[in-house]
């Protein structure tokens, strides 16, 4: 087990913090050593206090006062990517965008998870990334690179298999767009769209929405600009 685990937390919202906090800190080799509100404030923490990981909300004012955006988080990220390479960030969000996925990656950060997961694998996360691996979803990924070209052996073996309705479903999901939003958009049940996938998970290997967008957008998907 890793031991005296050093930590920061920047979410907007006091209240999460503090029970962000409480949880992690039930673990003996965990602890919590600063938190931050804001864009601006992460970054002076984490120079001032250099923990080992950085649990990092992206949806945050980028200043005190001002108004939440996915910028705040964004944007601190990739300051402190430069500053303080040996801090280790993991983006936990209640939501994010493909888009914003595979910027953060670029931009440095070892792991993506979102709010509504398990307690466990939050803490699996921070384990795994300080062990040196990243954290994707619900899944350790030792080597993003190798994992990556690992994929895209893969795909060239597979060929995907996906089919024209199937590709188009993808661009929406990675679009953001629920179910419910997908099938208003194709006018097709919900059911329908269930379906699909399903199916779509199954042929690319990937278990969530948020493993699918990632690897669409890793793989260059030729996604197709519907909404």
């Amino acid at each position: 087990m890793l031991s005296n685990v050093k930590i920061a937390i920047a979410d907007d919202h006091p209240t999460f913090r503090d029970g962000l906090r409480r949880l992690l800190e039930t673990e003996p080799d965990l602890q919590v050593i600063g938190e931050a509100s804001n864009g601006e404030d992460v970054v002076h923490r984490v120079l001032e206090l250099k923990p080992d990981i950085l649990l990092l909300d992206v949806a945050m004012p980028p200043r005190d006062g001002m108004t939440i955006s996915r910028r705040g988080g964004l944007d601190a990220l990739h300051e402190l990517s430069v500053a303080t390479p040996k801090t280790k960030t993991i983006l936990f969000t209640a939501e994010i965008e493909a888009p914003d996925i595979v910027e953060a990656i670029r931009q440095g950060a070892r792991g993506v998870l979102l709010k509504s997961a398990a307690t466990q694998l939050l803490i699996e996360s921070i384990r795994a990334v300080m062990a040196g691996g990243y954290w994707v979803g619900s899944h350790s990924v030792q080597n993003l690179v190798s994992y990556l070209q690992s994929q895209i052996l893969e795909a060239d073996r597979r060929k995907f298999g996906l089919t024209p309705r199937e590709l188009e479903i993808v661009s929406v999901v990675a679009a953001g767009l629920s179910n419910k939003e997908i099938a208003q958009t194709f006018k097709i049940a919900d059911d329908t769209v269930k379906h699909h996938v399903s199916n779509i998970f199954d042929k690319l290997g990937v278990s969530t929405r948020l493993e699918l967008a990632l690897f669409a957008f890793n793989q260059k998907l030729p996604l197709k600009n519907i909404v």
